[in-house]
């Protein structure tokens, strides 16, 4: 056995003696094609920027073109769980399953839409809904279960 441990020792020895020798330390001048340096160059650029306190630019500001559609705010945001079901949601176009909903008021069925309630998240996602944008798919996905 203690044969057997010193021929890998030496072993492993011989391996790394020989992937040194392959390791020269003569510099060669690796020529890339303009292609490649353009390549390279994209690979190795930064992903972002780091901005310093006091540095800050001006965020770009975007017109608003208006509050959105119930429509629009369903089909974006509501349409996957409130059309198949998932996670318990009410569907759309069964009137059994809003009745009781609404039975307890449009007060508490807008804010259980704003606030999240059980398995909804707040605003089901939809961060950048206001609250009358939240309100409005709340009318629309009414109108399509009566």
């Amino acid at each position: 056995m203690n044969q057997l441990k010193k021929l890998s020792v030496f072993g492993a020895a011989l391996l790394l003696v020989a992937g040194m020798a392959g390791c020269g330390s003569e510099e060669q001048e690796v020529k890339l094609t303009a292609q490649q340096e353009k390549d390279m160059s994209e690979r190795l650029a930064p992903a972002g920027e780091v901005v310093l306190a006091g540095n800050v630019p001006e965020p770009t500001k975007v017109a608003s073109a208006g509050p959105r559609s119930g429509e629009d705010i369903y089909n974006s945001k509501c349409v996957a769980c409130h059309s198949s079901g998932a996670g318990g949601a009410p569907k759309t176009g069964v009137a059994s399953d809003w009745s009781p909903r609404i039975d307890q008021g449009m007060d508490v069925l807008y804010a259980n839409a704003i606030n999240g309630i059980r398995g909804m998240p707040a605003k089901g996602l939809c961060m950048d809904c206001s609250e009358d944008e939240v309100k409005a798919a709340v009318d629309y996905i009414l109108e399509k279960s009566k």
